[in-house]
Parts: structure tokens; C-alpha cells; sequence
């Protein structure tokens, strides 16, 4: 991710936070609410998850702010000691929220908490009060939320991953030189180690872009780079047979052309169905080449069989990504 998207993203949040839970903290006074301030600690605590995390987080508040109430109504009227009573408290309200799965929410409840501790107030206008400063407080986070720039999230992927198939290209170019012996630029493999961290970081900007929006191709952009990552690790598996070839036979020109060719169509929108078949001639055209003279060239022959199959897999890798989108029929 680049400084001025960091940035951007930062700014748009930080703003988001400020104005929710200004809204959230004005809204609650002009009703006139107790405890007013803590309408924005709600909006703050839910604004920093993504759309969907936003809804789900909501309805948790909401489950577990009766819960907590009915704890507080028993312990703090039970339980003379204020110190003892919102130990208690919070050793309930944090344990069920945790067997819940709703850990989130325990920071609010403890907020709420000592609204109860402190007024010693279990009347149905508290209880209301508290109610509605949780609930404006989830209002405004799920509309300051609902703000997210997703055309321009489409154009950081779409430009991320048209630099990343430059990479690739890049990658395997240098691999179908090494196959023709021609000189390679040096740190080769050290890159590829970096374009596969790069796609991890792609795809957690992916997987937040998705918890982001529902639309129905949400997780494409996550799938996309998960499916390159693969492709990475497969390069990777064949940069490990190339090291084993002691000398280049001739027939490795014949794997340098295919990969050169395989190259011009690591793409987006690329269909390997053509480059699957090329390869099935490229397997039949070994076959027909003479057999190896001696062990030597017998095993790198076999090498380049191993290269051979491990392109089969990098295609068959967007192959099913694409069934699995339904660009293609399985």
C-alpha cells in the first residue's frame, strides 16, 4: 500500500470517528440523556470495523446491553462494596460475552456499567436512557460507515494488479532466459520473495475492501490474489528444478519459447484454455525428440519434464479461479 493511500485511509477514518462521535455526543443531548458523552465512546468503539463487521457488532451491542443491565441489577443491588459489585460485574458481563464470541462488546458494557454503579438507578427511564446512548451510538457509526469510496478502492486493485502482472511477466521472462542461457538480472528469486508479500498485503486490503461492501463480487479482489499467490509459490517449486540442471540440453530452448509465449498472457482477463493445449503439443514434442546419450542429460531432460508439469499447474491455477468465478464452465 502506498504512503498517500495510507494516508487517505487513515484521514477518512480519523474523520469519520470525529464526526460520529460528535453527532453521537450532540444527539444525546438534545434529548436530554445522562451519561451523554458516552453515546461517542459507542460510536468510536464500532466505527473502527468494516461495513459488515459494523451490522454484526451492532446486534451484539445490542443482545448484550440487556444482559449487562440485568447483571447490573443484580450485583450492585446485592453487593454493598462498589469495588466488589463492579468486579463482579465485569467478571459476568466479560465471561458471557466471551462464550458468546462477542468480546468487542465487553468494553461498552463496562462503560454502561458504571452509569448504573453510579447512580444506583434501575428505574425503566435509566434503563432507557442507557438504551438510547447505545443506540445512537450505533446509529452513527453505521451511517458514518455506509461513506466508503468503493470506486475508488476498485481503481488502487485495478492498478494493483496491473503493476503485479508487469512483476510476473518480469519474473517469468527472466526464468525462459535462464532456460536459453542468457544472463538473468541478479536477485531474481529474492523479488519473486517479494511479490509474494506483496500479494499478502494485497490480500488483506482485499479482505477489508470486502468487509467493506456487499456487493455480490465482493471477495473477487481477495480470491484474485490468493490465486496469484499460488501461482508465486508454483514459480518458486520451479525455480527449485531449475538449480538442477547441471547442463541446458537443446530441448530446453523448446520450454524457454512455450514460457515466452505462456508470458504475453499473464493477464486479469486471460483465459488458459489456448496456452493449455500449446502445452499438450510442447509434452508431445518431447516425446518425439531423440532419447538422452548420457545420464547426465537423461536427468536434466527429466528436469525440464518437472518445469513442464509445473507450468500445467500455474494455468490450471487460473483455470479454476475462473470456473470458481463463472468466467468459464467447469
Amino acid at each position: 500500500m502506498s504512503n498517500f493511500t495510507k494516508w487517505k485511509r487513515a484521514l477518512l477514518l480519523a474523520g469519520k470517528i470525529a464526526i460520529g462521535s460528535s453527532l453521537a455526543i450532540y444527539s444525546a443531548e438534545l434529548l436530554h440523556l445522562q451519561f451523554s458523552s458516552s453515546a461517542g465512546i459507542v460510536t468510536l468503539l464500532t466505527l473502527i470495523t468494516t461495513k459488515k463487521g459494523t451490522l454484526k457488532l451492532s446486534i451484539a451491542r445490542v443482545i448484550t446491553f440487556f444482559l449487562a443491565a440485568g447483571v447490573a441489577s443484580i450485583t450492585f443491588l446485592q453487593i454493598q462494596s462498589e469495588w466488589l459489585a463492579y468486579g463482579l460485574f465485569v467478571l459476568l458481563v466479560a465471561f458471557i460475552s466471551e462464550m458468546m464470541g462477542w468480546r468487542a462488546t465487553i468494553s461498552t458494557n463496562a462503560v454502561i456499567g458504571t452509569h448504573f454503579l453510579t447512580n444506583k438507578d434501575f428505574s425503566p427511564d435509566f434503563f432507557l436512557n442507557e438504551f438510547l446512548l447505545v443506540a445512537i451510538g450505533i446509529l452513527f457509526a453505521f451511517l458514518l460507515n455506509m461513506f466508503q469510496d468503493i470506486q475508488g478502492e476498485k481503481k488502487h486493485f485495478s492498478e494493483k494488479i496491473h503493476q503485479l502482472e508487469q512483476r510476473m511477466q518480469g519474473l517469468i521472462e527472466e526464468i525462459a532466459k535462464y532456460l536459453s542461457n542468457e544472463p538473468t538480472r541478479k536477485g531474481i528469486w529474492r523479488e519473486l520473495t517479494a511479490v509474494q508479500t506483496q500479494l499478502q498485503n494485497h490480500m488483506e486490503e482485499a479482505y477489508e475492501y470486502e468487509g467493506n461492501t456487499y456487493s455480490e463480487d465482493a471477495a473477487y479482489y481477495a480470491r484474485y490474489f490468493e490465486m496469484r499467490l499460488n501461482q508465486c509459490r508454483i514459480l518458486h517449486n520451479l525455480q527449485n528444478e531449475m538449480q538442477k540442471i547441471k547442463a541446458m540440453p537443446l530441448q530446453a530452448e523448446i520450454v524457454a519459447e512455450y514460457i515466452r509465449y505462456m508470458n504475453q498472457h499473464v493477464t486479469e482477463l486471460n483465459e488458459p484454455s489456448l496456452q493449455l493445449r500449446c502445452l499438450d503439443t510442447i509434452f508431445l514434442q518431447m516425446k518425439e525428440q531423440p532419447l538422452p546419450v548420457s545420464r547426465s542429460e537423461f536427468e536434466s531432460r527429466a528436469v525440464l519434464y518437472h518445469i513442464l508439469m509445473d507450468l500445467e499447474e500455474f494455468l490450471q491455477e487460473k483455470q479454476r479461479f475462473l470456473e470458481k468465478e463463472g468466467k468459464i464452465s467447469a
